[in-house]
C-alpha cells in the first residue's frame, strides 16, 4: 500500500490527535490499613479493584466511495474453432542442461511415525486461515478498486485488475480439441499428432515416426477407431513429419493460430497421449520464448523402446511448464483460443529421470505448419546456412572455430577467431543465438554480421546459403 491510500495498515500508530482517550477507572492508589481497635478483631481492607484498560475512542473514517469510472469486469468469451487431435510417436527427446544442484522428491522412510497433524487442530489452522486470507483479500481488493490522492482528496483514481482465467472454460476448450488430436504407434513407441485435414493428412515429429517400420504406422483417432497411415514426408532438421491416414474422411482438422503473437506467461494446454494414455490434457503457461536446444542423440523415445537419431540444432522454441511426457512428442501445444500454436517436441531432464520436471519445449505453430505444407506437396524444406562452426565467447558472443570453405561465410570475408557480436538487429550473446538468428531467415536472404577482430569491430553481409 502507498503512503497516500485512505485505509491506514494494520498495526500503524493512530496519531495523538486524532484518538481522544477517555479513563474511566478508579483511583488506583493503595488505601492504609485501619488501625485494630482494643477488643475487636483487626479490619482488613480488601485490595484495590483491578483496573480497566483504558476505552480507546476512534472516530470512524469517513466512506470512500468509488468512481463511478471504477474498473468494470469484462467477459471474455473465447470462439473456439473445432480442433484436431495431435498425433505424436514416441517419447520426446530428451534435452538434459548442465547438471546443476537441486532437491528430488524423496521417498517415504519405513518405520517412520505418522507427522500429519490431528485433524481437529488442522481445522481450526484452515478457518484461522481462512478468515485471514477473507479479511487481506477484501483490503487489498478494496484498495485497488480506489485509491485517494493526497494531493487532492476529491480525486479519485482507478486501477483495472487483470482478467483471470476461467478454469472452467479450459474444459470446454479441451473438450473441443480433443477430435483433432490422435496416438500414433510406430511399433516401436507411441507419440501424438495433430490433424491437418479432413482426408487423413496429420502433422507430428520426425523422430516419432523417422525410423517407423516399413513406413507405415497406426493411428488412434479420440473416438477410438484406428487406421493405418503412411509416412508421406518428414524433416529431420526441425523434427517434423507428416503422415497420411487410409480410408477416412470427415475429420476434425485443427486451426493454428499465430505463435509469433504468444507472449510469456499466456496459458496454453498440452494435449497427447503421454505414456500411452491416449486423451492426456495439462495445462501451464508459456515460461520463455525463442529457446535453442540440442535435440536427438541415443535417448529413450518412449516406455517401449530405444531408438538413436542424429543430434541436431532447433531455434526459437516455445518453453512451457504444461506438463509433458513421453508419448506427448508431436501433440499440440493450444492458446485459450483452442488454437494450435506449438508442437511438442522435447523436454529437459535432470539428468535421472525421463519425466517432466517443468521445462518443455514446442516448435511453434507457424514454422511447423509451413513445413507441414511442404512436405504435403512433395517439396524439399529449406534450410538457411551460414557456413560456420561456432562456441560461445568468454567474454560474450559467438567465435567462429571453423569456417566451411567456398561456404557463405568465407566469400563474406569471415575468418576463424572472428567473434560474432550481432546479426541483422539480432545481439548475439551466445552460439545459441548466432543460430536463432540464421534459422529465422530463409536462404538466399542477405544478413549483416557484425564482428570483433583483433580488438576492432567490422561488418560485412553474408548472403545466407542453403542446407544440404
Amino acid at each position: 500500500m502507498t503512503e497516500n491510500e485512505s485505509n491506514r495498515p494494520e498495526g500503524e500508530p493512530t496519531p495523538p490527535d486524532a484518538v481522544p482517550v477517555t479513563s474511566s477507572s478508579p483511583s488506583a492508589e493503595t488505601l492504609p490499613l485501619a488501625q485494630p481497635t482494643a477488643g475487636l478483631p483487626p479490619v482488613v481492607l480488601p485490595p484495590p479493584a483491578p483496573v480497566p484498560p483504558p476505552t480507546v475512542v476512534v472516530p470512524p473514517a469517513p466512506p470512500v466511495s468509488p468512481s463511478p469510472s471504477a474498473a468494470s469486469t469484462s467477459t471474455h468469451e473465447f470462439a473456439v474453432p473445432p480442433a484436431g487431435q495431435i498425433p505424436g510417436g514416441g517419447q520426446p527427446p530428451m534435452w538434459t542442461p548442465p547438471p546443476t544442484p537441486g532437491m528430488a522428491p524423496m521417498p517415504g522412510i519405513p518405520g517412520a511415525p505418522d507427522a500429519r497433524p490431528h485433524r481437529f487442530g488442522t481445522g481450526l489452522a484452515i478457518a484461522a486461515a481462512g478468515v485471514v486470507l477473507a479479511v487481506v483479500s477484501g483490503l487489498i481488493g478494496a484498495v485497488a478498486a480506489t485509491q485517494l490522492d493526497e494531493g487532492s482528496p476529491t480525486e479519485t483514481r482507478t486501477f483495472t485488475a487483470a482478467p483471470t482465467v476461467d478454469r472452467s472454460s479450459l474444459a470446454d476448450i479441451a473438450a473441443r480439441l480433443q477430435p483433432s488430436v490422435v496416438s500414433i504407434n510406430t511399433g516401436t513407441g507411441e507419440g501424438s499428432g495433430v490433424v491437418l485435414t479432413a482426408d487423413g493428412y496429420i502433422l507430428t515429429n520426425n523422430h516419432v515416426v523417422g525410423t517407423a517400420r516399413g513406413n507405415s504406422v497406426t493411428v488412434t483417432f479420440s473416438d477410438g477407431k484406428k487406421a493405418k497411415a503412411t509416412v508421406v514426408g518428414t524433416d529431420p532438421k526441425t523434427d517434423l513429419g507428416v503422415v497420411k491416414a487410409d480410408g477416412v474422411s470427415g475429420l476434425t482438422a485443427a486451426k493454428f493460430g499465430d505463435s509469433d503473437a504468444m507472449r510469456v506467461g499466456d496459458t496454453v494446454l498440452a494435449l497427447g497421449s503421454p505414456l500411452g494414455l491416449d486423451g492426456s490434457v495439462t495445462a501451464g503457461i508459456v515460461s520463455a520464448m525463442d529457446r535453442t536446444i540440442q535435440e536427438g542423440g541415443d535417448q529413450s523415445d518412449s516406455p517401449f523402446g530405444r531408438s538413436s537419431t542424429p543430434v541436431t540444432s532447433i531455434s526459437g522454441l516455445l518453453q512451457t511448464d504444461a506438463a509433458i511426457n513421453p508419448g506427448n512428442s508431436g501433440g499440440a501445444l493450444a492458446n485459450l483460443n483452442g488454437e494450435v500454436v506449438g508442437i511438442n517436441t522435447a523436454i529437459a531432464t535432470s539428468g535421472s529421470s525421463n519425466g517432466n520436471i517443468g521445462v518443455g519445449f514446442a516448435i511453434p505453430g507457424n514454422r511447423a505448419k509451413q513445413v507441414a505444407d511442404q512436405l504435403i506437396k512433395g517439396q524439399k524444406v529449406s534450410h538457411p546456412v551460414l557456413g560456420v562452426a561456432v562456441t560461445t565467447a568468454d567474454g560474450g558472443g559467438a567465435v567462429i572455430g571453423n569456417v566451411t570453405q567456398n561456404g557463405p561465410a568465407a566469400a563474406a570475408g569471415l575468418q576463424q577467431g572472428d567473434v560474432i557480436t550481432k546479426a541483422g538487429d539480432k545481439a548475439i550473446n551466445d552460439s545459441d543465438d548466432l543460430v536463432s538468428a540464421v534459422q529465422s531467415h530463409k536462404a538466399g536472404d542477405r544478413l549483416d554480421i557484425t564482428y570483433t577482430r583483433d580488438g576492432s569491430t567490422r561488418t560485412t553481409t553474408v548472403t545466407l546459403g542453403e542446407a544440404s
